[in-house]
């Protein structure tokens, strides 16, 4: 499973990046993190600073917020689906 970095983390090296001093491998060298994980870190700050159209982070953090509530409440509906059922059929006449 991939390392999670801090928000903040993630800011200063893009940070660094964007000044253009360093090559994006030689940021990526200095903070001991991937190529891919820098340019994926600036590809998403661009999105969240109103450069490119996208999702925010913020907009991410609630549709996986809303999925998660939505997958729990469809399983409680299922049990109680079949939770009435069971109980109609012990009341069914023989």
């Amino acid at each position: 499973m991939p390392k999670k970095f801090p928000a903040e983390f993630k800011r200063d090296v893009v940070r660094v990046a964007r000044r253009g001093d360093l090559t994006v491998a030689e940021v990526a060298a200095d903070f001991d993190v991937s190529v891919e994980s820098v340019r994926r870190w600036m590809r998403q700050a661009d999105v969240d600073d109103g450069i490119k159209d996208g999702l925010t982070t913020t907009e991410q953090t609630e549709v996986v917020r809303l999925r998660r509530e939505n997958r729990r409440l469809e399983m409680e509906n299922e049990i109680l689906r079949r939770a009435a059922a069971y109980f109609a059929k012990e009341t069914l006449p023989k």
